[in-house]
């Protein structure tokens, strides 16, 4: 195995896959460096003098500019290099369209047909609060359905609790709406049960109008003002969606079908050289097959965002692509927010620096796929290939917006480890080895064999082959804990 990685050519530190200690010597690019101080696994090294004012290089980008004068051999981190992001930038669009790049795979998903001729991986009964006042009255009529009800044929009997529905204004209404209309489309449900109290802001008949259509006979509404025991009134009509939900079965559906969330948290520095990577390499195979990947975390875009900007389809979806980032942007100044406060305590001790390094590891997950549309918050995705979404980097809120946006899958990579899971599977992929065999209750596929000589193309073929055992039924280990939630963007007062 290696103990030391330049990832390009251009680059002017490597880093480090083993601990390395003062005193070693390592040849990089025909030239031999030696160590000045213990290097950290994950961590980076100059491979040469660098200037107080120059540019730090790695992934061929800058990721910052040092603070002093930095000696050939020394640890680079956040003690001698900063970032060089500032707040608005002037773009050029410098189209460079990807071409498709794998042959068509023949296999099918097994997947749930609706009505609407969506594409389910799971067949789930949900309720869903439309106020966090009935979050407790939700749960027991769960609690019931699961005691009393036959449903072995069900995915998960499950109430998505949230706090909001009520005391929110403007947009942060706007977003807990959208964001609950969202789910009742959402075909990894089977059926659903919409439970309002009947004083909320959210109102049922205002909460219908936004969700528009939906299959009235799996989709039910009950107003817990309105009836003498709204319990026993959800139970009834949870045991009537429970035995409609009984003729679902798994039937042949095309992989064009599946719609992919991408996601990192707590990043270390391997996540920009195995598990982005390789899920990079999964979305363009997955586009290959007709399919659709989202990207989101806008802020870790942030850095990094004219590698996106120059794979937009065309000129309107570069103008939509810059206004993604230079929205945001304004979000946080609108907030008197510091821009750039990233990344977390986390990502440094993995060995992530700056804004621009961590960013430019987080958009390898999407590959060298052409961007094909820009989304808000909660739009449904509609296009086929590599969509961007407007959400911020949180874990669970940016992995909620995935699902709200009708991926039916999360693939979420990690080098520091996470146990919780969206309300759609979401698969823990670790960038190293270490933490897949350390948290083998959270980690779901290990990535880290990308740096112990396996082949890109065969790690990809058994990342393949994981992800769609997933998508025919397999659960994924936050399925097996039960650690599944929702997470509905906040912005602006609460009453």
């Amino acid at each position: 195995m290696k103990r030391y990685l330049r990832i390009n050519e251009a680059d002017d530190v490597a880093i480090a896959l083993d601990d390395l200690a003062a005193g070693e010597v390592i040849e990089v690019g025909g030239c031999s460096v030696t160590l000045a101080e213990n290097i950290d696994k994950g961590h980076k090294v100059a491979l040469k003098d660098i200037a107080e004012g120059e540019n730090v290089i790695k992934y061929g980008y800058p990721i910052g500019h040092a603070t002093r004068p930095i000696k050939q051999g020394e640890w680079i981190h956040s003690h001698n290099i900063r970032t060089n992001l500032s707040d608005e930038i002037e773009y050029t669009y410098e189209p460079k369209i990807a071409p498709k790049i794998h042959p068509a795979d023949e296999r099918k998903v097994m997947g749930y047909e609706r009505k609407n001729g969506d594409m389910g991986i799971r067949n789930e009964l949900w309720i869903i609060p439309t106020v966090g006042c009935v979050n407790g009255q939700a749960e027991a009529i769960a609690k019931r359905i699961r005691e009393e009800e036959d449903c072995s044929h069900l995915d998960d009997v499950r109430v998505y609790t949230h706090p909001y529905g009520c005391s929110q204004l403007g947009d942060d209404h706007r977003n807990t709406r959208k964001a609950l209309a969202a789910m009742v489309h959402h075909p990894n449900a089977g059926a659903i049960l919409v439970l309002g109290l009947g004083c909320e802001n959210n109102q049922v008949s205002e909460f219908k109008k936004e969700i528009g259509t939906w299959d009235e006979e799996r989709v039910k509404f009950i107003v817990a003002q309105e009836v003498d025991d709204e319990v026993e009134e959800g139970v009834k009509v949870c045991r009537e969606l429970v035995a409609i939900t009984r003729s679902d079965k798994r039937t042949p559906q095309p992989l064009s079908k599946l719609k992919i969330g991408l996601k990192c948290g707590g990043s270390d520095g391997f996540s920009g050289i195995t598990a982005n990577p390789l899920v990079g390499l999964f979305s363009d195979w997955l586009i290959s097959q007709g399919g659709t990947t989202i990207l989101t975390e806008v802020p870790e875009m942030f850095g990094a965002e004219t590698i996106l900007m120059d794979r937009a389809a065309n000129k309107a979806i570069f103008d939509e692509t810059v206004c993604l980032i230079n929205d945001f942007k304004n979000y946080f100044k609108s907030y008197n927010q510091p821009i750039y406060e990233n990344p977390s305590p986390g990502n440094k001790k993995g060995g992530i620096t700056t804004l621009e390094e961590k960013s430019l590891g987080c958009v390898q997950k999407g590959g060298a796929g052409t961007v094909v549309d820009v989304l808000s918050y909660t739009d449904p995705v509609v296009k086929q290939g590599l969509n961007l979404l407007q959400a911020p980097g949180n874990d669970l809120v940016a992995s909620s917006a995935l699902a709200l946006s009708g991926c039916q899958m999360v693939l979420f990579t990690t080098g520091r480890g996470t146990p919780f899971g969206s309300f759609v599977p979401t698969m823990k992929i670790s960038t190293n080895t270490r933490l897949y065999e350390f948290k083998k209750g959270w980690i779901d596929f290990n990535a880290g064999t990308l740096v112990e000589d396996e082949e890109p193309e065969a790690l990809l073929a058994r990342f393949v082959d994981k992800i769609l055992a997933t998508a025919n039924g397999e659960l994924l280990k936050h399925e097996i804990t039960g650690f599944k939630e929702v997470a509905i963007f906040k912005t602006g007062v609460t009453l």
